[in-house]
């Protein structure tokens, strides 16, 4: 396969209302069918209208600001410092939702576009329809990446082009079959264009040639398909707000107990060592060993779960006071939530004639 990369000159400042299709047919000519053509979104933002009023001056300009980004965002996902890492209401994971003052009148800040998806199909339609050029079309922005320093562009939206190629089920050639390999090729060609576009150079479009011999007759399901679903994402937090998150769930545990295959004994233990260094002097813990020993709780000890397989035996050494009965307490309620972390449930036992347990 043989590529060129190929920048669009002489857009110019794009402002509300403009026709994109007839700028970027007027500056590039020569389109021909199957180029993908990688529009910025902020020009595509500013065609839409997509600007917002803002202060110049300080403090009013960073009031005025958390407002806007306020109502962009449908969750924080990390913040440090001035800093915000949100979700957007399309989906998108970005640093300050996209929102944007470079490139712009001081008094403005460009959001992003309500629905690039659809500002994608606008597009393509308009250059087939008005121009006579199939392309595909390629809504691309900035972002930065989990693990990695620096910034690369990525599709917000796409049309006439899968926004995934899926090897799952193919073989490579040592005889492997592939389970997990989907390639966005639509942020790889973002990224492509951006070689071209630059940030400081006003090239707010790019065309990728050779990459199709022609687009997808339909636009396809754009790039919303890039958007994982939140039960699928394993780094919807931040550190420090998945640590928040993580104490408020310890702080309302709810009492459960039982696992398929009977709690893990190096889990148990795990725990128990996690919580040894804090709890009071008096206080002990041992996990039950014995399946005697445990049968004979299940059948003795009052409101024992059904369902529960093991147990934790607490043990308040020392002559019992109103002090030292809530530090226990406090000291059980510790354990439970060492145990929750370890994706053990567990329930409290207070029998009336012996030592409290935990039901596991």
């Amino acid at each position: 396969m043989k590529m060129e990369i190929l920048p669009v000159l002489g857009i110019g400042e794009v402002a509300e209302g403009d026709d994109l299709a007839e700028l970027i047919a007027h500056a590039a000519p020569w389109l021909r069918d199957g180029d993908v053509l990688v529009v910025t979104s902020k020009i595509v933002s500013k065609a839409e209208g997509r600007l917002v009023d803002v202060p110049v001056a300080e403090p009013d300009r960073s009031a005025a600001r958390e407002e806007v980004l306020a109502a962009e965002t449908a969750r924080v996902v990390a913040r440090r410092g001035a800093t915000r890492i949100v979700q957007t209401h399309h989906g998108f994971v970005m640093a300050s939702a996209g929102i944007d003052a470079s490139n712009v009148d001081p008094k403005r800040l460009v959001l992003l576009p309500k629905d690039p998806d659809a500002s994608a199909r606008s597009l393509r339609a308009a250059l087939r329809e008005r121009h006579g050029a199939d392309v595909a079309v390629i809504v691309s922005d900035t972002m930065g990446r989990p693990w990695r320093n620096g910034l690369t562009d990525v599709a917000l939206g796409a049309a006439g082009i899968g926004a995934v190629r899926d090897h799952r089920g193919a073989v490579d050639p040592y005889g492997n079959q592939l389970s997990i390999t989907q390639m966005a090729v639509v942020d790889e060609l973002a990224g492509a264009g951006e070689l071209v576009k630059g940030k400081i150079d006003q090239v707010p479009v790019a065309v990728v040639r050779g990459y199709l011999s022609r687009p997808e007759p339909t636009d396809g399901a754009g790039a919303a398909a890039l958007v994982r679903d939140a039960e699928l994402d394993l780094f919807a937090l931040g550190t420090a707000e998945a640590r928040a998150d993580g104490l408020r769930a310890a702080a309302i545990l709810p009492e459960s107990a039982g696992a398929p295959d009977g709690p893990d004994p190096t889990a148990v233990r795990r725990a128990i060592a996690a919580v040894a260094g804090v709890v009071a002097p008096g206080t002990e813990l041992e996990p039950v060993t014995d399946p005697v020993v445990r049968a004979e709780l299940a059948g003795a000890v009052p409101g024992w779960p059904a369902e529960a397989t093991a147990a934790i035996v607490a043990t308040l050494r020392g002559e019992p006071t109103a002090a030292t009965l809530v530090r226990f307490g406090a000291d059980l309620h510790r354990l439970r939530a060492a145990l929750a972390a370890e994706g053990l449930g567990s329930t409290l036992l207070l029998p009336p004639d012996g030592p409290a347990l935990l039901a596991l």
